[in-house]
């Protein structure tokens, strides 16, 4: 199969689809891979270091469009990306539809069959292709709070952990899914009192088990948040639910109850965000201010870290990337239910439920006789 890897042109998106492990892999499979010249060089890998894994290197995202049967991507396809896509080409990549119309639109246009890395879930029914994501987020989200929360950049002027004799910051987390969790370890390591809020009673249980003294695991409601709000310092939203809009948890009422300074980070903005005054930003600029609470909500958290973040992903994605490959779309999704999961839009239609829900469209079943 020919695969391609374009350049990602989203804002300071400096992740890469495919690192040279992965293309050494496909191309002894027999695969031939193309990759868009300078795509990974912010991840490490160079045109010579391609080429010695068996890559073939391209000038231009056309060309690579042109020539590729299943396109490997980390972000969504964005407005100039759109037209290069055609007719039943294979898209692999994060899609989170329900945040956009317009993608989900241009999608649909193009007829391709687009696969989303983000529900693809395994025998377990946990979600493999987003783990490894939510996990430099989840501890990225710490250490972008910290940040924010230091005077120059508008927070309370705080440190996170405090000081012998001075109190650390109240930190609360909403959602103790894989960022929740990850995010509860980083501020509770650094010192931090942590609040960590859901509804699975479960997963509390268990998380107040491994996690340090200072984190307290609560259940999340309405009047517990809005209990917490007025003491904290620092707020991370990771509320997931799989292939659809995240709910608002923070409303803006919320908003005028916290003191100035405080910082918001929402890490469910690729799917929307968990906050109602939040609005994407990039990593150009990644913070804005409603009446004084600094907003975190860059929609690519990951890549800023993309050293980290691209091999992180090609250790989870290599091995879907690899059946695709050899057996072809509908057989590997076919064979793999949970790889069937990751089938959003086919042909021109939304096969996958939640999106089709969130924009109030028809639904469509595939049949892979």
């Amino acid at each position: 199969m020919r695969i391609g890897v374009p350049k990602e042109i989203k804002n300071h998106e400096s992740r890469v689809g495919l690192n040279t492990a992965s293309v050494y892999t496909l191309t002894q499979h027999g695969h031939e891979v193309y990759i868009e010249t300078n795509a990974g060089v912010n991840s490490g890998f160079t045109d010579a270091l391609y080429k010695e894994a068996g890559a073939t290197i391209l000038s231009t995202a056309d060309e690579i469009f042109e020539i590729s049967e299943l396109i490997v991507k980390v972000k969504e396809p964005l407005k100039e990306e759109y037209p290069k896509i055609r007719a039943e080409q294979v898209v692999f990549t994060y899609f989170h539809f329900a945040s956009s119309k317009s993608l989900t639109d241009a999608m649909i246009k193009s007829k391709a069959i687009c696969i989303a890395y983000e529900t693809v879930e395994n025998t377990k029914k946990q979600l493999p292709l987003l783990t490894p994501m939510s996990e430099v987020a989840g501890r990225m989200s710490v250490q972008q709070g910290a940040k924010y929360l230091e005077q120059p950049t508008g927070g309370k002027g705080k440190l996170l952990g405090g000081v012998a004799g001075v109190a650390p910051a109240n930190v609360m987390i909403i959602g103790a899914g894989v960022v929740g969790t990850e995010a509860a370890k980083m501020a509770s390591g650094l010192g931090a009192q942590v609040k960590l809020l859901d509804i699975n009673i479960e997963r509390l249980r268990y998380l107040s088990e491994i996690l340090p003294a200072n984190t307290q695991c609560l259940y999340s409601s309405k009047e517990t948040i809005e209990n917490l709000i007025k003491d904290c310092d620092l707020i991370i939203g990771s509320v997931l639910i799989t292939g659809k809009r995240a709910p608002h948890i923070i409303t803006r009422e919320m908003i005028h109850r916290m003191e100035k300074g405080t910082v918001l980070v929402d890490v469910a903005i690729d799917q929307g965000g968990c906050f109602e005054t939040s609005v994407p930003t990039s990593h150009e600029n990644p913070i804005y201010k409603v009446d004084d609470i600094v907003h975190y909500c860059v929609t690519n958290i990951p890549g800023a870290v993309p050293v980290t973040s691209t091999n992180a992903l090609n250790n989870v994605t290599l091995p879907y990337i690899l059946e695709i490959a050899n057996k072809g779309w509908k057989k590997a999704c076919q064979e793999n239910k949970g790889l069937q999961k990751g089938l959003s839009i086919y042909r021109g239609s939304i096969i996958y439920p939640a999106i089709a829900d969130t924009f109030n469209l028809p639904c469509a079943q595939i049949s892979f006789e």
